[in-house]
C-alpha cells in the first residue's frame, strides 16, 4: 500500500472511532426550588378561605332560618287540614242525616200544597213556619258542607305545597352544608402544611395588621369622641354576650355552649327581649342603620362588603365577637375586619333604609387600609 492510501486509511479509522466513541451524558438542569410563600402572602390566603367559609356559613345559616319557619308553616297547615277534615266529617254526617229525612218524608203531595188543604190555619202556619226552618238548616247544611269541601281542598293544596318548600330547603341546606364543610377542610390543608414558626409568624402579622387598622381607624374620626349611653335593653344583650367569651365558634351555631358571629347577636337581643333576623346580612338589611359617628353600646358592627361577619359594640373602639372557626369568643378592636356599617336593633318603628348610612372619609379609607383577618 502506497504511503499515501495508508494515510487515507489512517484517517479514516480515527474518523470513524470518533464517531463511533459515546458522547459523555451531561446532567439534566435541576427545576428551580419554588420560592417560600411570605407571611403576608399566607394571610390573604388565609384570610380569603376564612372569608369564603364565613360566607357559606351565613348562606347556610339564611336557610337553616327559612327551614325552621318553612317546618311551622307545613305543622301549622297539617293542623288545620285535621280540623278542616273533622268539619268536613261533620257536614257530611249531617248532609247524609238530611237525604235520610228527605228519603223518609218523600210522598207525591208538596208540603206547600199540603199547607193549602190543611183544615186547621192555625196548625198550618205553625207547619208553615216549621217547613221555612226545615228549609234554611237543609240550605245551611248543604253551604257547609259545600264550603268544608272547599276548605279541605284548598288547605290540602297548601300542605302539599309548603311540604314540597320544605323539602327544597332541606336539600339546599345539605348542599350548603357541604359547601361549609370543603371550605374548612381547604382552611385545615393550608393550616396542617404550615410549620410551628409560620404560625407563630402569621399570628403576629396579623395581629401587627390589625393593630395598624386599629390606630387609623381611630385616627380617622369615623366614631364620636365619647361613647353615648347604651339603653336598658342593651345593657342586657352586651352583659348577655359577654358572659359567653371564651366559648368556642361553631359555623351554624346559635348557643348555648358555641355560636357563630350572628348567633352571638342574634342569641344575645333575643336575651334582652328584642327578636332579630338571625344572619348578619339580615341584620345588615332589616335593621335601622346608624351612622359610626352616632354609635352607642349594644349596637352592631357590620363587616365586609357582602356583610358576611357581625360583632356587637361595647364602646371605647372595642367589640364582641365570635370570629371564626378555631378560636373562642372575645374581644377585639372595631377595625379587625373591614367595617361596613352599623345597625341598631332595638329600633322598630322606622323605615329600614335601603342606602350606606353617611360616613367619614376616614372611616372607608380604613376599611381599605386594614391588612386583612
Amino acid at each position: 500500500m502506497s504511503g499515501r492510501l495508508l494515510r487515507l486509511a489512517c484517517t479514516a479509522a480515527t474518523t470513524a472511532c470518533t464517531l463511533l466513541s459515546p458522547i459523555p451524558a451531561t446532567a439534566a438542569p435541576e427545576p428551580p426550588e419554588p420560592q417560600e410563600r411570605s407571611t403576608a402572602e399566607l394571610l390573604t390566603d388565609l384570610q380569603r378561605l376564612y372569608h369564603e367559609t364565613e360566607q357559606a356559613t351565613e348562606a347556610y345559616n339564611a336557610t337553616e332560618e327559612k327551614l325552621r319557619k318553612q317546618r311551622t308553616e307545613v305543622t301549622r297547615l297539617d293542623a288545620a287540614l285535621a280540623r278542616a277534615r273533622l268539619s268536613l266529617h261533620d257536614s257530611r254526617g249531617a248532609a247524609g242525616r238530611l237525604a235520610r229525612q228527605q228519603y223518609q218524608n218523600t210522598t207525591d203531595v208538596s208540603p206547600y200544597v199540603r199547607l193549602l188543604m190543611a183544615r186547621d190555619p192555625q196548625r198550618a202556619l205553625e207547619q208553615g213556619h216549621l217547613i221555612a226552618r226545615l228549609s234554611r238548616e237543609r240550605a245551611e247544611t248543604v253551604g257547609r258542607l259545600t264550603g268544608a269541601e272547599k276548605q279541605a281542598d284548598e288547605l290540602a293544596r297548601k300542605a302539599r305545597k309548603a311540604l314540597d318548600g320544605q323539602l327544597a330547603l332541606a336539600e339546599r341546606q345539605k348542599k350548603e352544608r357541604d359547601t361549609v364543610l370543603k371550605r374548612l377542610r381547604k382552611v385545615e390543608e393550608v393550616l396542617a402544611s404550615l410549620t410551628a414558626e409560620q404560625l407563630t409568624a402569621l399570628a403576629a402579622f396579623e395581629k401587627q395588621g390589625a393593630s395598624k387598622a386599629q390606630r387609623a381607624f381611630m385616627a380617622s374620626g369615623a366614631l364620636a369622641e365619647e361613647d353615648r349611653k347604651p339603653s336598658p335593653e342593651a345593657r342586657r344583650a352586651m352583659r348577655y354576650a359577654k358572659r359567653q367569651l371564651g366559648k368556642p365558634y361553631e359555623w351554624g351555631a346559635e348557643g348555648p355552649r358555641t355560636y357563630d358571629c350572628s348567633g352571638l347577636t342574634s342569641k344575645a337581643w333575643a336575651h334582652a327581649g328584642t327578636r332579630i333576623p338571625r344572619t348578619s346580612q339580615e341584620q345588615w338589611e332589616k335593621l335601622d342603620r346608624i351612622p359610626l359617628t352616632e354609635l352607642r353600646p349594644g349596637d352592631l358592627v357590620v363587616y365586609f362588603p357582602d356583610a358576611t361577619h357581625v360583632a356587637m359594640y361595647l364602646g371605647k373602639g372595642k367589640v364582641i365577637q365570635a370570629p371564626r372557626t378555631g378560636e373562642k369568643i372575645k374581644i377585639s378592636p372595631i377595625a379587625s375586619n373591614p367595617v361596613l356599617g352599623a345597625v341598631r336593633p332595638e329600633i322598630r318603628n322606622r323605615k329600614p333604609q335601603r342606602g350606606k348610612p353617611r360616613s367619614s372619609p376616614g372611616h372607608r379609607s380604613s376599611s381599605r387600609n386594614r391588612p386583612g383577618r
